[in-house]
């Protein structure tokens, strides 16, 4: 018990300054990279630290994160290879037209005749 105790005494801080870090250097990326970009092609005005931070943070609510997604289990990749795998493959193929017929991609379809 005195181990992990010790063991936690040492890593929240270490994340705490992990997280402090990330926000600084995250935090100067997006300022200089606005400050350099926008203003001299949208005329748009510069922006302070805490403004790009303030951003920062809009963009990790709006879209999600930085990429550190667990893998969906059951995503519709999963089903539809559960699906492909146990159909034959004249179903599939059958299947497979179908799909592309539907999105314009199969033969051309005959044009109609004028009179």
């Amino acid at each position: 018990m005195a181990r992990r105790l010790l063991k936690m005494l040492f890593i929240i801080p270490l994340a705490i300054v992990g997280m402090l870090l990330f926000v600084f250097i995250g935090g100067e990326i997006v300022l200089h990279l606005w400050n350099w970009l926008l203003p001299s092609l949208f005329g748009w005005r510069e922006i302070t630290f805490w403004q790009a931070v303030g951003l920062l943070a809009l963009c990790r609510i709006l879209f999600g994160g930085f990429g550190w997604h667990r893998p969906r289990r059951y995503g519709f990749g999963h089903r539809m290879d559960n699906r492909c795998s146990r159909m034959t493959p004249e179903e599939r193929e059958r299947f497979r037209q179908r799909v592309l017929d539907h999105f314009g991609f199969g033969p051309p379809a005959a044009k109609p005749e004028e009179h």
